[in-house]
C-alpha cells in the first residue's frame, strides 16, 4: 500500500515536496485556499483541494486523520502555521512534519506537537555555503549533529587506485559507503574497485573527521 502525505500549503517549498512524494510512488493530497495555484498543481499530485486549512470543519471534511504524514508548510503565517499544526495533532495525525520561519517558531511547533521541523531556506543556505567552501564536496546530508554523509569527488591521488589503496577508514575514520560512477549507484563496492577520474565517493563519518578530507 502506497504512504499517504497530505502537504498543506502550497508554496514553492511545499509544491516542490509533493511533486517529488508523487515521483517517490507516493499517493499525495495538497491543501491551498488559492485557486490558481491548485488548478496549476491538480495534475501532478494525486489530489488538489482548495480549502481554507485554518478552518477546522473544512480540514475534517478532507480525512485528515487518515494519512500517514502531514506537512505543514505555512511558514510566512506563523499564526496559521502553529493553528494548522495544533489542529490536526488533536485531529489524530500520527506524524506531522511542520515548516518553521525561526527558531522561536519551532519550539512552539514542537510543542504542541509537530514531530520535525524543517527550515528549508536555512538548510539549503548551509548546503551551498558548505559546497562553496569545501570545493570536493558535491553534496552532503546531516544525519545527526556529529555526524553526515558526503559526496566527494575523486582527486588525482585515488585515481587508479581501489578502496583498500585509499584505505579511507584508516587515514581519515571514515566509511565509503557507495561509489557512484555516471548514472549507476554501486553500494556493494568490493575493495578490488578501480576508482576512475569521474567516480564520486559516498562516505560516512563524524563531521571532525570529515573535515579532515575536506581539506585534502
Amino acid at each position: 500500500m502506497k504512504k499517504q502525505f497530505v502537504v498543506i500549503g502550497c508554496g514553492r517549498f511545499g509544491q516542490s515536496v509533493a511533486i517529488k512524494l508523487v515521483e517517490l510512488g507516493c499517493e499525495v493530497m495538497v491543501v491551498d485556499d488559492n485557486e490558481e495555484i491548485i488548478q496549476s498543481i491538480s495534475d501532478k499530485v494525486t489530489y488538489a483541494v482548495q480549502a481554507d486549512a485554518t478552518d477546522e470543519n473544512s480540514i475534517k471534511a478532507l480525512g485528515i486523520r487518515n494519512f500517514d504524514v502531514a506537512i505543514v508548510t505555512i511558514g510566512s503565517d506563523i499564526q496559521s502555521s502553529i493553528l494548522v499544526t495544533l489542529m490536526i495533532k488533536e485531529l489524530g495525525v500520527k506524524h506531522i512534519v511542520a515548516k518553521a520561519q525561526n527558531s522561536s517558531h519551532a519550539k512552539v511547533l514542537y510543542k504542541i506537537g509537530a514531530n520535525r521541523v524543517v527550515f528549508p531556506e536555512k538548510e539549503m543556505g548551509i548546503k551551498i555555503a558548505k559546497n562553496l567552501v569545501s570545493g570536493n564536496v558535491l553534496d552532503f546530508i546531516d544525519l545527526a549533529p556529529d555526524y553526515s554523509i558526503l559526496e566527494i569527488s575523486m582527486n588525482d591521488e585515488w585515481i587508479g587506485k581501489n578502496l583498500v589503496q585509499i584505505d579511507m577508514r584508516r587515514k581519515y575514520q571514515i566509511s565509503v559507503i557507495a561509489v557512484r560512477r555516471g548514472d549507476e549507484l554501486d553500494i556493494n563496492s568490493g575493495p578490488d574497485k578501480i576508482l576512475l577520474k569521474d567516480d564520486v565517493l559516498i562516505v560516512i563519518g563524524n563531521n571532525e573527521d570529515l573535515k579532515k578530507i575536506e581539506k585534502n
